[in-house]
């Protein structure tokens, strides 16, 4: 980071005059114990779906049955998220950790783990050749139910601690394999109806904030089902009491998979120590969950944007994170964080290829 820090001073521009780009620069190379750090390609999106219990209590205005849909369309690469991926030269692996409806055979290219719930073998085949691998294009499905969605947290613990320990290691199992294929950044994406009600649970439980502080609109909810749902997720909090200190049994008590398998994918990719692009409100509450694990994680942690979710920029105050992109999105999907790739890569470019004061033979001030 020093080195970062002592070349950025000697390149052609005003000290400085790249804003949070040199930070950036600097964090990355301290995290790759390299300056200049490897540029950040291929990259690799991984999308994980699951679906929620408390989608009962009237929480979303779109049915549970959308979460599976949009797995297809996701496959077919329809969705916002294929479009950007497209843009940026990223690859797409769609991941269920806990769809609720079963998905159509010609979809399933790879099985669960029969006991641990977390995906076997190497990267999956989606059908074509290459299929997930990054910098191939083609997406690809992993099948790693772990159940078919979360109870209804505001009942019973939406998990037992069993089933958000095989999400968390399949996040870790899918960075893996995304990493021994190649990939030099990681992004989070998400699919869920009714995931930013457990988002917001998490984020309150992980940094103490208020319902009302942690809870937006998600897909678009009127005043009153918002009302409702600071409401249930009150309810949540008041029923379960989650532990900061015990994350794993905060993602059981009122986590949902997808969120337990992302802070499992980010603490790969810490491990790993290679960045992982954070996404939005969901992929925010999977973080603060792997911040809880292992604090150091946040040091691989990028914030891509931030969403309007007002969750998002409670966890990433928490997490002492500046988001990249603020254009107000709240799609998830992983689209904020797969727009905020080219500037990552960006920042480490400057680093790579612009010229010094002496090498160019420009005068410095």
């Amino acid at each position: 980071m020093a080195a970062a820090r002592e070349l950025q001073a000697r390149l052609t521009k005003p000290a400085g005059s790249l804003g949070a780009l040199e930070e950036l620069s600097v964090r990355l190379a301290g995290l790759a114990g390299a300056c200049p750090p490897p540029l950040p390609t291929p990259a690799a999106v991984a999308v994980f779906a699951g679906d929620h219990g408390v989608h009962a209590q009237a929480v979303s205005g779109w049915p549970q049955e959308v979460t599976g849909q949009m797995v297809a369309n996701f496959l077919a690469g329809g969705a916002v998220v294929n479009a950007f991926a497209r843009q940026a030269g990223a690859s797409v692996t769609v991941v269920d950790v806990g769809v609720a409806t079963p998905l159509p055979a010609a979809l399933r290219t790879e099985a669960a783990h029969p006991d641990a719930g977390v995906p076997d073998g190497g990267v999956p085949d989606a059908g074509e050749p290459g299929a997930g691998v990054p910098g191939s294009g083609a997406p690809a499905l992993v099948e790693a139910n772990v159940r078919r969605g979360t109870r209804d947290m505001t009942v019973e613990p939406a998990l037992t601690r069993d089933e958000a320990r095989a999400a968390v290691e399949t996040g870790i199992q899918v960075a893996e394999r995304l990493l021994d294929a190649g990939a030099k950044v990681l992004l989070t994406g998400d699919m869920g109806i009714a995931n930013t009600t457990p988002a917001a649970t998490l984020i309150a439980a992980f940094t103490g904030c208020t319902a009302e502080q942690a809870t937006g609109r998600g897909t678009g909810i009127d005043d009153a089902m918002h009302a409702h749902k600071i409401a249930v997720v009150r309810a949540a909090l008041d029923r379960h009491a989650p532990d900061p200190a015990d994350p794993l049994g905060v993602l059981a008590a009122v986590g949902g998979l997808e969120h337990a398998a992302i802070a499992g994918f980010i603490l790969a990719a810490a491990a790993h120590r290679v960045p992982v692009i954070v996404d939005g409100v969901i992929a925010a509450s999977g973080a603060v969950a792997a911040a809880a694990f292992a604090p150091d994680a946040v040091a691989a942690m990028v914030a891509g944007h931030l969403s309007a979710e007002p969750g998002a920029a409670v966890a990433l105050t928490h997490l002492g994170l500046e988001p990249l992109l603020d254009l107000g999105m709240r799609l998830g999907e992983g689209s904020g964080a797969v727009l905020a790739l080219p500037v990552v890569a960006a920042a480490v470019r400057v680093l790579h290829e612009v010229a010094t004061f002496d090498s160019a033979g420009v005068s410095e001030k």
